[in-house]
C-alpha cells in the first residue's frame, strides 16, 4: 500500500524554516496535524503566525489529552493541542506537542517535566485556554502572564481530567453543604 502524500501547503515551509526540527505529520479526514517537539514549539508557532504565507491569525483552541492506557504507542503521555486557523487563506492546522511526566505524581503535585512555552505573546486569547489546561491537567506554561487555576479553587489538590483521577472524585462533593435552590 502506498504512503499517502500530505499536501498541506504549510508543511514545506515548516521543513524549510526548521531543518533541525523533526516533525511528524498526519492527515485524517482532510485535517492535517503536525507534531512539534516542545523545545521548538514557540518558534514554530511564531512562524505560523507571523509569516504572511501562513498567517494563522486565529487560535481557536488550546486543549490537552491524557493518553494513559491508550492502546497504541504515543510519543508521550500528555499532548497539548493547538487548533489554528488562517482566516486569510482559509486553512486549518492542528499542532500537537507531547510531554512525558518525570515521575508518577498520582496527580497531586506539579511535575517539572510538564512545561511548554506559553503562546499568549503570539495569540493573547490563549491566556484562559492555557489556564484551563493547567487547571485540568497540571501542564504548566512558561512565561504565562497569569498562571493560576481558572475552574477549580487555588488549593485544589489534583488535576481532574487526568486519567488516573478517580471517576467519582476524591470526596469533593461529599465535603460541601448542598444549597437548596431557594436559599439565599
Amino acid at each position: 500500500m502506498a504512503t499517502p502524500v500530505l499536501d498541506h501547503p504549510d508543511l514545506p515551509r515548516l521543513k524549510a524554516a526548521f531543518p533541525d526540527v523533526k516533525f511528524l505529520a498526519s492527515e485524517y479526514r482532510g485535517q492535517t496535524t503536525v507534531v512539534v517537539p516542545a523545545d521548538a514549539l514557540h518558534r514554530v508557532m511564531r512562524l505560523l503566525h507571523d509569516d504572511p504565507a501562513c498567517n494563522y491569525d486565529f487560535l481557536s483552541d488550546v486543549t490537552a489529552a491524557d493518553y494513559l492506557g491508550y492502546p497504541s504507542r504515543t510519543p508521550g503521555r500528555f499532548a497539548v493541542v493547538y487548533l489554528l486557523l488562517s482566516t486569510n487563506h482559509g486553512r486549518r492546522l492542528t499542532i500537537k506537542t507531547y510531554l512525558d511526566p518525570s515521575v508518577d505524581t498520582l496527580g497531586n503535585e506539579l511535575d517539572p517535566a510538564l512545561i511548554v512555552p506559553s503562546v499568549t505573546d503570539i495569540w493573547p486569547g490563549a491566556e484562559w485556554r492555557e489556564r484551563e489546561v493547567f487547571d485540568m491537567y497540571g501542564i504548566q506554561f512558561r512565561d504565562h502572564p497569569d498562571h493560576r487555576r481558572i475552574l477549580t479553587w487555588e488549593t485544589y489538590p489534583a488535576f481532574p481530567l487526568r486519567k488516573d483521577y478517580p471517576l467519582r472524585g476524591r470526596g469533593e462533593r461529599e465535603r460541601y453543604r448542598v444549597m437548596p435552590r431557594d436559599a439565599r
